[in-house]
């Protein structure tokens, strides 16, 4: 049975501030990097196994939450949840070495993983079937918000006096409050703990997932197949992978139940579930790092850039939810949100050096429309059709896809920009030669301005050496992150026709699950 008045809504907020604990830990720390590497005293390659370590945990255990909500009870397993992710930001916080703050941060991105898919599990339960579009809109003010915003109070956090141990301090209070909303009024759901623990299983998906996540996560920084651990991972995630999908095929009591891929709406939700991870974590990638190396924002500017369009997407989502309530098709609303996210990336990828705050605003609060149009429609369609313990399951498989799009869409606009750097640095320098009039103007112009000031002419002639090669290497910095704003876009426009594979379907005509 769905609950009704004063209780479906406290639930509702004890769900999403949970998970918005881990949606926002999965960003918050990015800004705080330098500080607890300067802190800690460590190197950036051993610095990165922080943000690495988090993620790999929390892909991992993604498609197992519905199995252990099952075994354990969703509330029991949501309860532990919020316990070891707030015992563990405690410990993140107090920690007094590396090795001991990524320790700390895997068994964050442990809990962080039973947070956010059993959230949605919950709050899909809590609500009617029919606005089960209203409770996608809810789930998503933190899936979508909670990325975008952890920069910002990172970069403040960070900034303050308080220092990057108070990005981990403050999840206590949050995480306490909501573990005594969760005792008092979530329902219990029945345990299966008659069923066989599928050991070969879990083993598999941990080799499989984790070993795909680290080479997404450590790929470029390590040139990729250079690197001989990489080709081992990589070894491992295809076999690891096949392995798995034959063990749960083959068993029959799986740790993940592909069972559920029969729903034809599902199945290609995995697929949409992925390109929207790609725009969503990718966009935030490349945004902040073209302001702050090219148009020179500090982490905090950046940060409260950002929070126009989050803002902007959590005034939408409420919209959103009722226009499916109604019968609006969603993948009628997805499409005009992928639209909409090519619109942000070609409006930046016509930035200039001379682009300020006031130009990026408009694509941002343009991508925060876009992204609240995308993330009800697409994950309502994926979950519309799931019933009881298939919700569970369906949403931790949903939110991996989600999760791994994000990453893959990391790497993939990482790789595109190491690329396409070197290509623009080079068809740049073939104008620098004596031969080229415009060359020469420029050169000679910096030259006598800089002995206009006093400089000698050897002085003056490296001056306006540097001052061109400052020039070039801005100049092919805009052009690739321009590459990288069009690669983004277009991924997301060629997607719009996956929308319609799957099926119409009012809302209001699916049978209640409960």
């Amino acid at each position: 049975m769905a609950e009704t008045g004063f209780k479906k809504w406290i639930i509702t907020i004890t769900v999403i501030m949970a998970s918005l604990l881990e949606l926002i830990d999965t960003t918050i720390v990015n800004v705080a990097i330098p500080h607890i590497q300067g802190n800690l005293g460590a190197t950036l390659e051993d610095i990165a196994w922080v943000v690495t370590g988090y993620a790999v945990a929390n892909v991992i255990i993604l498609p197992m939450s519905g199995w252990l909500g099952g075994r354990f009870g969703r509330k029991n397993y949501f309860m532990a949840s919020i316990i070891i992710f707030t015992i563990a930001s405690f410990l993140c916080g107090n920690s007094t070495s590396l090795d001991e703050l990524v320790i700390f941060r895997i068994l964050q991105g442990v809990a962080g993983g039973g947070l956010i898919s059993t959230a949605q599990a919950i709050l899909i339960e809590t609500w009617p079937r029919e606005q089960i579009g209203t409770a996608t809109a809810l789930f998503g003010l933190g899936a979508v918000v909670g990325p975008t915003v952890g920069p910002t109070i990172g970069g403040w956090i960070t900034e303050s006096e308080l220092g990057w141990r108070w990005i981990f301090y403050v999840n206590i209070p949050v995480g306490i409050l909501a573990f005594l909303l969760t005792y008092t009024f979530v329902r219990e759901t029945p345990k299966d703990e008659k069923k066989p623990i599928d050991w070969w299983g879990i083993g598999l998906l941990a080799v499989a997932v984790g070993s795909l996540q680290t080479i997404l996560e450590k790929g470029e920084s390590e040139d990729w197949f250079a690197k001989t651990y990489i080709i081992i991972l990589t070894v491992l995630a295809v076999v690891g992978t096949i392995l798995f999908i034959w063990r749960e095929l083959s068993t029959d009591h799986p740790i993940v139940n592909f069972s559920i891929m029969r729903h034809r709406s599902f199945s290609v939700g995995m697929f949409t579930s992925f390109i929207l991870g790609f725009g969503l974590y990718g966009s935030v990638f490349v945004f902040p790092v073209f302001c702050q190396n090219l148009l020179g924002f500090n982490a905090q500017q950046t940060g409260e850039l950002l929070f126009p369009g989050g803002l902007c997407t959590i005034i939408m989502m409420p919209f959103i939810g009722k226009m499916l309530n109604k019968g609006v098709p969603a993948q009628f609303m997805a499409t005009v949100g992928m639209f909409l996210f090519f619109v942000f990336t070609w409006m930046l990828s016509n930035s200039t050096l001379a682009t300020g705050e006031h130009d990026v605003l408009i694509p941002l609060l343009i991508r925060g429309v876009g992204m609240a149009l995308l993330f009800v429609p697409l994950t309502t369609l994926a979950m519309a059709d799931l019933k009881g313990p298939e919700i569970g399951q369906g949403s931790g498989l949903n939110n991996m896809m989600r999760q791994l799009g994000g990453s893959f869409g990391i790497a993939a606009l990482t790789t595109l920009i190491h690329v396409r750097q070197g290509l623009h640095r080079s068809n740049l320098l073939a104008n620098i030669n004596p031969y080229n009039p415009a060359y020469n103007e420029r050169f000679n112009l910096l030259m006598h301005g800089f002995m206009a000031k006093g400089k000698s002419m050897l002085d003056a002639t490296q001056m306006a050496y540097a001052a061109i090669e400052g020039t070039v290497m801005r100049q092919t910095l805009l052009l690739t992150y321009d590459d990288a704003y069009w690669v983004s876009g277009l991924i997301m426009l060629f997607s719009i026709p996956l929308l319609y594979l799957q099926p119409f379907k009012k809302l209001k005509a699916v049978a209640d699950a409960h």
